[in-house]
């Protein structure tokens, strides 16, 4: 059985994204080196380093389905019903949009209506043996305050944003204790792998 993983990329003082909601200095990682590799949505390409290109696709092959809050969603305006990894995405929503509010009714994204729990329950029946990734911070979160989560990952970038949305914040039990790191050095970023310990 897989694991359950949150990844997100992140400035040192600890924000997924800006005061704005802008992203751009945190993926900056994702075209910031010589080896371009297409990705399963036609529209996104990654131009990133040999080790970065690397970790990225095996981070995708162990990976089965993803989980991801509407936020997220509707920010990426659904992917055009494409996901860049090309894994199946449960969306955890309070109302699944109608057929004219998403044209992608054939796409492998699934809106799950009763929480975090049955979206990641849907996730790991359809990866079987392979880890569920959340990719939405509020998500995450979640899960980990409700004992689901198993790896924080943390692609940590050299920026400061001074402000913006933090990775966790107002946990419901804390502190968190999390083991050792496993560390991975790419070009301005760096992958950070902590197991959560119960």
């Amino acid at each position: 059985m897989g694991q359950v993983i949150s990844n997100m990329s992140m400035s040192l003082d600890g924000f997924i994204e800006d005061a704005e909601g802008r992203i751009d200095e945190l993926f900056e990682w994702y075209t910031a080196g010589p080896v371009t590799t297409d990705s399963a949505n036609e529209d996104i390409a990654y131009r990133q380093s040999a080790e970065d290109a690397d970790f990225l696709q095996d981070s995708i092959n162990r990976h089965g389905a993803l989980v991801a809050g509407r936020r997220l969603f509707d920010k990426a305006r659904g992917w055009n019903g494409s996901h860049p990894t090309g894994l199946p995405v449960f969306v955890v929503t309070h109302q699944a949009p109608s057929p004219q509010e998403w044209p992608h009714q054939d796409a492998p994204i699934t809106f799950v209506t009763n929480g975090v729990a049955s979206a990641i329950a849907q996730a790991k029946a359809v990866a079987g043996d392979k880890d569920v990734v959340i990719a939405s911070p509020n998500i995450a979160q979640q899960a980990l305050d409700a004992g689901l989560l198993d790896v924080i990952t943390v692609d940590l970038v050299p920026y400061l944003l001074g402000s913006g949305t933090p990775y966790f914040a107002n946990l419901a039990q804390k502190p968190v204790r999390l083991d050792n790191p496993t560390i991975r050095h790419g070009n301005r970023v760096t992958h950070l792998t902590y197991r959560v310990l119960r």
